[in-house]
């Protein structure tokens, strides 16, 4: 049965509403508010490229990174993120960049001030690791890595320019640093909060400085393996001895005390154990990462 059309139904399509001009010029603003929020956003987030646009060092970066020390694009571009240098870190001194980093997240780095490269592994893994030659596979020793050059940059505060010592934990019962101390385990990094002190002079920046360690132990072999490993040394590496990288020596100050002060040298690789240990705050000693011993002529 057929039902007769009725015109006078209403149609499906919904009539647009007029908006008062109150209400656009509110839309208007929402409309800009909105747009400036979005591009004030995407600019922030951009932030994290421009480090990488210019190639520039902001971070410390694991033993035999790819890079000069204000130009970084090499290690960039070969570095695949894959973390395998965080996995064998001994003393997981290694991070991944994240978010606040914008485009650099996942790009390996070292806090020295948190957790400093101690070179706990002798082997170092990290660049055995690394598949793609990001940490070169050319570099076989500790001392022949250039992560950056180590500088008093607040000799006021140094404990040792003081004349004083340090008794206690180096950075105090909270800090989670780790090394790994010889006399305790030869293999296995320990807390530093769980190895106290106990100096007449502060010389901790010394003291565990892994180059000026590596130094006492070629110092300690017989002679004959003195020759030996220094022949070997000569012909690949700088493995034993390595040159001295930092050492405590008397200064004559301005008002005609003299004191005793740590001074860097050129053996030093930027490793940033001397920042880690250094028991004042904020650190004495800082590591420079647009300085190494190549390019100060070391």
């Amino acid at each position: 049965m057929a039902y007769p059309m009725n015109d006078d139904k209403p149609s499906d399509k919904r009539v647009k509403k007029q908006l008062t001009p109150k209400r656009r010029e509110q839309s208007r603003r929402e409309f800009m508010r909105t747009s400036l929020l979005t591009v004030g956003v995407l600019g922030v987030s951009l932030l994290g490229y421009i480090p990488i646009l210019q190639g520039s060092s902001m971070r410390l970066r694991p033993p035999g990174a790819v890079k000069q020390p204000n130009d970084e694009q090499a290690f960039f571009s070969s570095c695949i993120k894959c973390g395998q240098c965080v996995q064998v870190c001994p003393v997981e001194a290694i991070k991944l960049a994240d978010m606040p980093d914008g485009f650099g997240i996942g790009i390996p780095f070292i806090n020295a001030r948190q957790q400093a490269c101690d070179f706990s592994c002798d082997g170092l893994q990290c660049v055995l690791a690394c598949p793609t030659g990001a940490l070169t596979h050319s570099l076989d020793y500790p001392a022949d890595t250039r992560m950056g050059f180590a500088r008093l940059a607040h000799p006021k505060t140094c404990l040792a320019v003081q004349g004083k010592g340090f008794k206690g934990p180096a950075r105090g019962a909270d800090f989670t640093g780790l090394l790994r101390y010889a006399e305790v385990d030869r293999w296995k990094p320990i807390p530093v909060a769980n190895h106290p002190y106990d100096l007449a002079l502060c010389n901790l920046c010394v003291r565990q400085c892994p180059i000026e360690i590596r130094i006492a132990q070629c110092a300690a072999m017989p002679e004959e393996d003195q020759q030996q490993v220094a022949r070997v040394a000569q012909q690949v590496g700088n493995e034993c001895p390595p040159k001295h990288a930092i050492s405590m020596e008397t200064v004559d100050y301005a008002d005609g005390i003299r004191r005793m002060k740590p001074v860097v040298q050129d053996g030093c690789v930027g490793c940033g154990v001397c920042e880690m240990i250094c028991p004042v705050e904020q650190a004495a000693i800082v590591v420079d990462l647009d300085k190494n011993a190549d390019t100060l002529g070391g």
